[in-house]
């Protein structure tokens, strides 16, 4: 199979999809890959380094459009990009379809088989090409919170951990899951005070049992919720419902009554955001200010650390790329009913059934699909 990989459009996106590392192993099991010149500069790999493990380099993204049989990217193709994909054309990266109707609509015309690093699932549970930037995004929100905590960016002029003798910021977590665990990890390394509310009280067991005193776990409802938003200095949300938009659990309401400056940090806003007042923001103008309270939310806020994110993007999405090079897309994808799960568009059809119903598509079984019969799997 011929792998493609275009270099990244989106602003300050210095990620790429594959690292020569991986293209040196995809090679090895007999495929080809065709590189965009540029294509890892923004990480320290040259054209060199890609042709040194056997990688073609291709002047332009429309030539590796047109030749790959398989597509592999970081982020969402932007409207220039959908216009290259072809009929059976394998695209595999993030798509975050649920909030992008223009993105599904040209996915759908396309006629390409998508399938989504967001919805592949684990044998052993959760969403192993998500976990990877969950946990950078995570760690970084509350870089991130911190620095708009300042004044100088708008903030409450507060430093996260305090000094002795002065109170450090209440930083509040909303979902206990990949994103919420490694901002809480963040947050009480830098001596903040930390409150965790979710509603799955397994979640909230963990979080005790791994941070013990140092973190407040909280059975998230309308009133606790609403309680410790109102009095955060800083706000993390790292809601998910795979697949799924963002949950709108922060009301415009609630955001109102906030202290001036305080901070929110949203991590779901590549799912259509959890605050009533996001909107997504880019890496060259990440944030503003609405009813005196920051918000911060980038679209790719693991763009910012592109080096570290690649890596570790690279690390889960490998095996599934070989797999799929290796069996072609209907066999590997009837072999695997975890990669079966990231089947997001086929040839012209909606296979995800949050998607559809967040935009109105028809929805249409992945093996109903393929024509795969259910035994077989």
């Amino acid at each position: 199979m011929l792998i493609g990989v275009p270099k990244e459009i989106k602003n300050h996106e210095y990620r790429v999809g594959m690292v020569p590392g991986s293209v040196r192993e995809v090679i090895a099991h007999g495929h080809q890959v065709i590189i965009e010149t540029n294509a890892g500069i923004g990480i320290g790999f040259t054209d060199e380094d890609y042709q040194a493990v056997g990688a073609t380099i291709a002047p332009s993204a429309k030539e590796v459009f047109a030749k790959a049989d398989m597509i592999v990217k970081v982020k969402e193709p932007l409207a220039d990009e959908r216009k290259r994909l072809r009929e059976g054309q394998i695209l595999f990266t993030y798509l975050h379809l649920a909030p992008d109707m223009p993105q599904t609509e040209d996915l759908v015309k396309s006629g390409a088989v998508c399938i989504a690093y967001e919805t592949v699932t684990g044998a052993a549970g959760g969403l192993p090409l998500l976990a990877p930037m969950s946990e950078v995004a995570g760690r970084m929100s509350i870089q991130a919170g911190a620095e708009c905590l300042e004044k100088s960016n708008g903030g409450r002029g507060m430093l996260l951990g305090g000094v002795p003798g002065v109170q450090p910021a209440k930083v509040v977590v909303i979902g206990g899951g990949v994103v919420g665990t490694n901002a809480i990890k963040m947050a009480v390394g830098m001596g903040a005070r930390v409150i965790v509310l979710d509603r799955n009280v397994n979640a909230l067991r963990r979080i005790d049992a791994e941070f013990g005193s140092q973190v407040e776990t909280v059975y998230s409802s309308h009133d606790s919720l609403e309680k410790h938003v109102i009095s955060a200095d800083l706000v993390i949300g790292g809601v998910l419902i795979p697949g799924a938009a963002a949950p709108k659990l922060v009301t415009e309401d609630m955001i109102k009554r906030m202290q001036p400056g305080a901070v929110l940090v949203d991590v779901a806003i590549d799912q259509g955001g959890c605050f009533e007042t996001s909107k997504a923001t880019t890496h060259a103008d990440p944030t503003y200010i609405l009813h005196d309270v920051v918000h911060y939310c980038v679209a790719n806020m693991p763009g910012a650390v592109p080096r570290t994110s690649t890596f570790a993007l690279n690390n889960a999405t490998l095996p599934f790329i070989i797999n799929l090079a290796n069996k072609g897309y209907k066999k590997a994808l009837a072999d695997d009913p975890h990669l079966m799960n990231g089947l997001n568009v086929y040839r012209g059809k909606v296979t995800e059934r949050s998607v559809a119903e967040n935009l109105g598509f028809d929805y249409v079984e992945p093996t109903t699909a393929l024509g795969i019969s259910t035994d077989t799997m």
